[in-house]
This record gives structure tokens, sequence and C-alpha cells, in this order.
């Protein structure tokens, strides 16, 4: 058994910095690089493209990704999780694969696929099973909007991925996994946690937590003392080097930017937090009030003490459906009178509408540089520079949405002097897809691992 086992973050989200991955095998020693791609929004996305090309369904940036990272995968034997699988991880493997074999290399890689998240092909057996996987905001049964579901994944936890790396895997691609189990699997597999193990099943689970956000623990995003972070063109994303009894070191490869202290640290455990006693996954439920935190020295941070508790019995889905259609335009006026000059817009546009009968599910205004984000705690800001008119509008309706987009326009000649940027000309309609959370029994997701080479 290891004594400290590294496993380092090179993906917060799909969409992250795409040099991330070799920077962290290139900086500095580490076991295992874990790469988190996935939202709730990113698996309708994905559901889409596998719609129109049943090749595709992954998050593409992966394979690029190991291109960059495979010579260390190969001759230093670092190995590689990620949930970039998205809905079809055995179009993703191939992907890898292929690459393998570009660079000569494809006998060195043990692909484990992990499937079994995806429930939309299971849906009405499921739903008529007794399963009415009902909205956890609201209570009503997916049936109301089965026939507009575009995605449906349950969140699966750590269990296969350490099913994968038992069986000799050194990548791991899974489908709609928990950010947290990316980082959790190979410590418990590397140190043998059991299945009972809480403390350190939770252990694993924080430090999953810490990184699963890539460089919003080591100095980007960060609130405290923003304006001293170091060298944020170079941050350095983080990672944990972990011990068999649950602590473990947070910290980053030396001579980048950015910066690991108690204060960044502190404030990604808080994000997307919830009741900070019951963090829960489908692994071990984490008491996160019971986290210690110390410094450790420059750019580490000493984690300890972590306590757990038994999962529950059901795990969350994630459902995508699709919800109407929406456009946003917006105008920007200028000093003097600038916010005055915006709320006339919105109002001849508001009129406009209304006497064209067009009716949306709702319409939004928002006075961009004056109250958008502050709203009435921004105080008098009659004297704002600049005020940007941003307008939205959404509803079932598609020809009533592109209606619309075709009105703003006008106001720029028909409207309140001062228009000094009509951004990005004729707003766009887009498909709206809502999110709708669920949970379903533990017992009917059934997870299977497929070692490829």
């Amino acid at each position: 058994m290891k004594k400290v086992v590294r496993v380092a973050a090179g993906q917060g989200f799909w969409g992250d910095d795409l040099d991330a991955p070799r920077r962290q095998v290139e900086g500095g020693p580490i076991d295992y690089l874990m790469l988190d791609y996935l939202a709730e929004v990113t698996m309708s996305i994905l559901q889409k493209q596998k719609e129109r090309d049943p090749s595709l369904g992954y998050a593409r940036d992966f394979v690029g990704a190991m291109e960059s990272v495979l010579r260390a995968v190969v001759e230093r034997g670092v190995k590689i999780i990620a949930n970039a699988g998205g809905v079809n991880p055995p179009a993703c493997a191939a992907a890898v694969q292929a690459v393998a074999e570009k660079k000569g290399a494809r006998g060195a890689l043990r692909i484990g696929v992990v499937s079994g998240d995806d429930l939309l092909g299971r849906l009405d057996q499921l739903i008529a099973a007794g399963h009415p996987l009902a909205n956890m905001e609201t209570g009503e049964p997916l049936s109301l909007v089965r026939d507009r579901v575009l995605s449906a994944n349950a969140y699966i936890g750590s269990e296969p991925i350490v099913e994968a790396l038992g069986k000799g895997a050194n990548v791991v691609i899974t489908g709609r996994s928990t950010d947290t189990a990316l980082t959790m699997a190979p410590l418990r597999h590397e140190f043998g946690w059991g299945a009972t193990n809480w403390d350190q099943l939770a252990a694993g689970i924080v430090a999953g937590h810490i990184i699963e956000c890539g460089a919003q623990c080591s100095g980007g995003n960060c609130l405290y003392d923003w304006r001293s972070i170091p060298d944020l063109a170079n941050v350095g994303y983080p990672l944990v080097e972990a011990k068999a009894d649950g602590t473990f070191v947070v910290t980053k490869h030396p001579n980048t930017g950015g910066r690991v202290s108690v204060q960044t640290v502190s404030e990604q455990l808080v994000y997307e937090m919830g009741d900070p006693h019951s963090y829960i996954t489908p692994d071990v439920i984490a008491d996160l009030t019971t986290i210690k935190l110390a410094r450790d020295g420059d750019d580490r941070v000493l984690v300890s003490g972590i306590k757990g508790a038994p999962p529950t019995d059901k795990l969350k889905v994630s459902v995508a459906y699709r919800a109407g259609f929406k456009a946003v335009g917006t105008l920007v006026y200028v000093w003097p009178d600038a916010l005055e000059k915006a709320q006339l817009a919105d109002k001849i546009l508001r009129e406009r509408l209304d006497r064209l009968g067009l009716r949306f599910g709702r319409i939004l205004s928002e006075f961009v540089g004056a109250t958008a984000t502050h709203g009435h705690l921004a105080g008098d800001q009659r004297n704002a520079p600049e005020v940007q008119l941003r307008f939205g509008v959404r509803g079932p309706d598609r020809a009533a949405v592109e209606r619309f987009a075709r009105e703003i326009a006008p106001l720029v000649l028909n409207g309140p002097p001062s228009v000094t940027g009509f951004a990005g000309g004729r707003p766009k309609v887009e498909e709206i897809v809502a999110y709708w959370p669920a949970l379903i029994d533990k017992s009917v997701v059934k997870t299977k691992v497929d070692i490829i080479q």
C-alpha cells in the first residue's frame, strides 16, 4: 500500500482550460489525474449530439486531453479518471483508442468503461413499475413531461470506478458519476477502504469536493483578498496528497500561480453545499461541520477530522426536458439619464409586444450596470454612466418568440436616444432545456464495467 496517493484535478467543467491536464502531469509527481466534465445541462447537450450522430454524445475535449497526457500514462503510470463519457462512454473510449493507436500506444491503454447510469431508455418501464421520479422541488411526477424528456441519468458513486481500477484499468471513463467519486475512487482503491469505512469514505468525498471545480480552490474565483492572488494567468490547478487514515493535504505544483490557503479551500467547501451536516453522495454522507483545516506550509492545507455516516437507499437522477423557447436581446444606453432611457425602452417594447397580441410564459427585463445584480440594494443609480437593457422572453410558441426577436432592433431609431450598441444583432431563438431533479431506488440502477484494450 502506498503511504501517500496524489490525485490531481485537470478539469472543473466542460470548457475549462484545455492545457490544464498536460500541466498537471508535467508539473510534478502525481498518481491519478481526475477530469470532471459534466454538469446537469451538459447531459442534455450531449444527448442532442448523440441524436444527430450516434458516434457522439461524449465530451470531445477529453480526447485532446488524453493525447496531451498519453506519454505520462504510458511512461510514468499516471492513471486517468474522467466522466467524459457523457451519454456515450463506449464511443468516448473508442475515440481515445484511436488517439492511442495514432501515437503507437494503443496496447499500453487498458480502458475501463462504466455504464448503467443512463436511464433514458428505461423511463417508461420504471414509471410503470411504480417509480414516479417525482420532481424533488415540486413533487410532480415525471409523467407530466415524459414526452419532452431529452436525457435521464442517475448519479452513480465510486464502486464501479473502483471495480475498473481493480481490473487493471489505467484509464476509466464513466457517464454521470458524481464529481466527488472521481477523486474518492482511486483513494478507495489504493487504500482498500471498505464500503462501511464511513469516516475514510467521507474524507475521500471531501477531497473530491475540494478539487472538483479545478482552480476554484487554488485562487480562481476567490473572494477573500482577491487582489493579492498571484499570477492567475498561470494558475496552478489543485491536487490532494492523501493518506490511508483519511487525512490529506490540498496543494498545487510549485512555480505556478494562484494560491492554496485555508481561505481558498474554505470558499470551495461551501460551494453547492446545502446542509453542512449532510453532504449526501451515493457512497457516504459527509458531515462538513467536522472538517478541520490547518496551514501546512506555503500553498498547503491539511484537512482532517472528517466524519461520515451511511448513505441513503436512493440515487439522485438528473432529467433534462424540452421546455419551450427563449430569446434575449440587449441595448446599451449612455449618460446622461442612461437608466431612465433604458426604462423607457423597456416600457415601449412591452407595449409593442402587447399591441401585437404576443403572449409569453415570462418576460424579464434587467438593467445591467444599474440594478441587475443587486436590485433595490443598488441604491440610486439615476446617474449611472451607461446601462444595458437586457430583455428576454420565453414561452411554448416558437413563432411568438421569433416575432419578439424582430421587435427589439427598431428601438435603435424609434426609441430613446443614445443607443451605443446593439449587441449581436437580432436575438437568436433558442430551445429551452429545463432541469428535473428526482430520486430513484438504488436497487434498480445496475452499473456495468467493461475493460477494453
